[in-house]
């Protein structure tokens, strides 16, 4: 099964939080991954996050980095092409949704995901009329 998370799901495979063991049990019964190029980014902007709230330490943060950079080596890249934009265009003029949140579920429609895991309510329902399998957490 091709799954495609949204780094707002993804992330919770490198920090513990509710949802966590959800992403796991995904990864495990997908036969490929994908992910929006962007979602490499934002999850690092998380982990800074975390670093800055002291919430990891400097040594956590090296690790988690690099674990995804180690994970992301299997994983589909999705990136920005004029299909994806027209996709996230398209969804931007019908749902309330940041820019990057499209961009996610136009990759997700472009690379014909069969099941699009997120954990925001937003971003759910616009995946949804784009005519993806949801998964929310």
């Amino acid at each position: 099964m091709r799954v495609f998370f949204d780094s707002s799901a993804f992330v919770k495979r490198y920090i513990q939080e509710q949802g966590s063991e959800d992403v796991l049990r995904w990864c495990e019964q997908a036969t490929e991954l994908g992910l929006a190029v962007i979602a490499l980014p934002e999850m690092v902007s998380a982990l800074c996050r975390l670093l800055r709230e002291e919430r990891i330490t400097e040594v956590q943060y090296r690790q988690l980095k690099s674990v995804l950079f180690l994970d992301v080596e299997d994983i589909a890249l999705c990136d920005l092409t004029p299909q994806v934009i027209h996709h996230a265009v398209r969804r931007l003029e019908s749902h309330v949704l940041r820019g990057m949140d499209a961009i996610h579920i136009g990759c997700a429609v472009a690379w014909q995901a069969e099941a699009f895991i997120t954990a925001d309510s937003r971003q759910s329902v616009a995946a949804q009329a784009a005519g993806l399998k949801v998964v929310e957490l």
